[in-house]
């Protein structure tokens, strides 16, 4: 499939608005959230190696995508590549259950407590296009910390060309854009209004058929947009 220059302006502007633009600060703790990347396990040891959190935490089990590559779950493949880097083991921790970004925030928040570790803010490390996802999903179940976002520091077009698979890029980000639309609604995340260019190109890149990871309820999904 040919990829149309009005597509790729759009899916650049997708890319922008995912990414939270924060400067990462010290924080009580750096949790990086597990997925298929592992370039997620390289930022939060990097961020833990610039003294910005003294303690890791790195949450997911397996997924579909990642059942192959990570067969030990994906928190336990994130440890052993931290350790790699120098990480030393006393400053990691894992919480191997969780199967989506809820379930990262609610496990290890628990695991974080049952340790006795005070958390006050949170450095949160996902996959680039995650950051916005993430940090309303962290907002709302976890509403008395601070949350920073982070991410391994790369272009769209790199990220692009790192994965190699154009379309998967771009239906990825859709379909997390959509979620920033919808999840709200059913509590899975706090509100996060879209602004209406981003809205208006998520559309365009819907109709030209980059829908691969959508979600569907009961409304459709992706109509329900809350401009700003």
């Amino acid at each position: 499939m040919i990829i149309s220059s009005q597509s790729w302006s759009d899916a650049r502007l997708l890319w922008e608005h995912h990414l939270m633009h924060h400067d990462p600060r010290p924080c009580s703790v750096a949790i990086g959230l597990g997925s298929h990347d592992l370039k997620v396990a390289d930022a939060t040891a990097r961020l833990y190696q610039r003294g910005m959190a003294p303690l890791i935490l790195f949450t997911g089990a397996t997924s579909p995508t990642t059942r192959v590559r990570m067969p030990r779950g994906e928190a336990v493949h994130y440890r052993e590549r931290a350790l790699e880097l120098g990480v030393p083991d006393r400053a990691v921790l894992i919480e191997p259950r969780a199967r989506n970004t809820g379930e990262n925030i609610r496990f290890s928040r628990a695991v974080l407590a049952e340790a006795g570790v005070p958390v006050s803010s949170v450095l949160l490390v996902s996959k680039p296009y995650e950051e916005r996802r993430a940090h309303a999903t962290a907002r709302r179940l976890w509403p008395d910390v601070t949350f920073v976002s982070a991410s391994e520091p790369v272009t769209f077009e790199q990220y692009v060309a790192a994965l190699q698979d154009d379309r998967m890029v771009i239906d990825m980000l859709v379909g997390t854009l959509q979620r920033l639309l919808v999840y709200p609604a059913r509590g899975f995340m706090a509100a996060d209004p879209v602004p209406v260019e981003v809205a208006t190109a998520y559309e365009r890149l819907c109709r030209a058929g980059f829908t691969s990871r959508l979600v569907v309820d009961g409304a459709g999904g992706r109509r329900q947009i809350n401009k700003r």
